[in-house]
């Protein structure tokens, strides 16, 4: 394999390619149809509904529907940080760069870290499902209900290594692939839904209840700590649409296409995900979904739409997991690109491929951790691979998207009070967003550490933990052990500090960075990196 570095200590070479970004990626290969597929596609929305919904009716039963127009309030919200800071400096790093300008370098290092981490996480859940489904396609369904089992392994850790050639062979592959993919699962949950609904409505389906305006009440949910964990899988079935955002450098109009995708992508979402809890919800009620929740729509299908057409949903499934396992690998392999090129991470993360213009090796080496993980995981607790996951990706988002909301104000605050749209959009949206984020990430940490409030109740890792304290009126304790979300979220996140103290002792350049403020709302950021020229066309 031919690779050039385009590092920021060689910044004269570049691929040979036809186009060429400010890190040697394919500028302009995106248009606004392409990054809006990929915004979409990434949430994977046929999936994270299968493998999310029955966990939120755990948390607030029939409340569902209300917590995912919760959830989508603060991702508006963080969408309009992502927006403006995209319009200042589009660099592929994202969260990173940004906070990195507005916030500091070790801030900044943490947010590039949270990145990585949560994209880390989901894998394991989103290869799990592929590989149940692919054999549930082929009606091997005693296989298809073994989630830690050999063969369903063997079959999702394949579905990570073609998801990976595939982004390693470049950008407009990913594109293509995303519009078939994501085009087929939006018309087989719309399938789903009316023909769901008009079952309900026409009589006859067991235990079936028709909507109610209450399912949108949030107010009626029993406890701040269910809500908050709740909130905390909902956040994660939004979660995804930035990458529209990541691939700015290979978008045209970089400096606004993006944060446009970004956007229309929540609003997207929140029809989609709102129609879906509806209508799965009300067909045998909350609580089958909470009993069926490592794979509602699988539970649903055969009596939704019968056979063979239950079928389609398999494929909906199948099809949304692999999308989402090719769309999380690309924003990991960009935001480490970036950080490499930044000199904040080792300089071969900023390899591109001579010929695809794809970051070579971070994509090769995200797709081979991700595979140790998703075996190692499956090893550990075979029983609860996805809920453990979802469970811990809610603290990697609500970090990274957070900060990304406290950058956006940070950066621009010397320009929130000169007009009123500047204050709304650029200051008050973003820092909602960002405040709520940070609560419902506290909240998770009081109510998950207790191994009771695990999907899998009792149990616990980290046995020899032993504390009891409160905190105003929360009362944080642990007999035997925390319970493994709190262990894999905050866990990873934490090994973040070291590596980041370690990379400052060994490469002292990155962190002797100040910090920056706008110096105009449609102002153009400096270079972070002297050098590094960010794509605007």
């Amino acid at each position: 394999m031919t690779t050039t570095t385009a590092d920021s200590g060689e910044l004269g070479a570049r691929p040979t390619g036809e186009q060429s970004g400010g890190k040697g990626l394919k500028s302009g290969a995106l248009g606004m149809v392409s990054s809006l597929v990929i915004g979409v596609a990434s949430t994977a929305p046929a999936y994270s509904i299968a493998a999310s919904l029955g966990f939120v009716t755990a948390a607030v039963t029939i409340f569902a529907p209300s917590v995912m127009l919760l959830a989508f309030v603060p991702m508006l919200f963080i969408a309009a940080a992502y927006y403006y800071m995209n319009r200042a400096d589009p660099d592929c790093g994202t969260t990173f760069t940004w906070v990195t300008r507005s916030m500091g370098p070790k801030t900044g290092w943490m947010a590039g870290w949270g990145i990585l981490v949560t994209d880390l996480v989901v894998m394991p859940s989103l290869s799990s499902i592929a590989g149940q489904y692919t054999f549930s396609l082929f009606g091997a369904h005693g296989i298809a209900n073994n989630p830690g089992g050999f063969w369903v392994t063997f079959v999702g850790v394949i579905w990570i290594v073609v998801m990976t050639a595939i982004c390693y062979i470049g950008i407009e592959l990913s594109a293509r692939t995303q519009v078939a993919l994501l085009g087929a699962e939006l018309v087989i949950l719309v399938i789903f839904s009316i023909v769901a609904l008009a079952k309900v409505y026409g009589g006859g389906v067991a235990h079936s209840i028709r909507p109610s305006f209450n399912w949108l009440d949030p107010f009626k949910i029993s406890s701040v700590g269910a809500l908050s964990a709740g909130m905390l899988v909902a956040v994660f079935l939004y979660w995804g649409w930035d990458t529209a955002v990541t691939v700015n450098e290979e978008a045209k109009d970089a400096r606004r296409t993006p944060g446009r995708a970004a956007l229309l992508s929540t609003l997207i979402l929140l029809a989609i995900y709102v129609i879906v809890a509806i209508a799965a919800q009300s067909f045998h009620g909350a609580n089958f979904l909470t009993n069926n929740s490592n794979d509602i729509l699988g539970a649903l299908s055969k009596d939704v739409l019968g056979s063979p057409w239950d079928k389609l949903l398999i494929i909906a499934v199948l099809t949304s997991a692999s999308a989402s396992t090719q769309t999380t690998i690309l924003p990991a392999a960009r935001s480490s690109l970036s950080m490499a090129v930044h000199r904040a991470f080792p300089r071969r993360f900023a390899d591109i491929h001579p010929r695809y213009l794809s970051p070579s090796f971070s994509t090769l080496i995200f797709g081979a951790i991700s595979i140790v993980w998703y075996v190692t995981l499956t090893i550990v607790s075979p029983n609860d691979v996805l809920g453990n996951s979802i469970s811990a990706l809610g603290f990697g988002i609500a970090f990274y998207y957070g900060m990304t909301g406290f950058a956006c104000v940070f950066y621009y605050r010397r320009h929130l009070f000169k007009s009123v749209k500047n204050f709304v959009f650029i200051g008050l949206a973003p820092l909602l967003g960002a405040v709520i984020l940070t609560g419902i990430f506290f909240v998770a940490i009081f109510y998950y550490s207790n191994p009771e409030n695990s999907f899998i109740t009792g149990q616990a890792w980290l046995p020899f933990i032993h504390f009891s304290f409160h905190i105003f009126h929360w009362h944080l304790y642990v007999k035997k052990g925390l319970g493994p979300p709190v262990v894999l979220g905050i866990g990873l996140l934490l090994i973040g500090v070291p590596l980041m103290l370690f990379w400052r002792v060994r490469h002292p350049e990155f962190f002797q960075r100040d910090r920056e403020t706008a110096a105009g709302v449609d102002s153009p950021a400096p270079p972070l990196t002297p050098g590094v020229v960010p794509v605007t066309d």
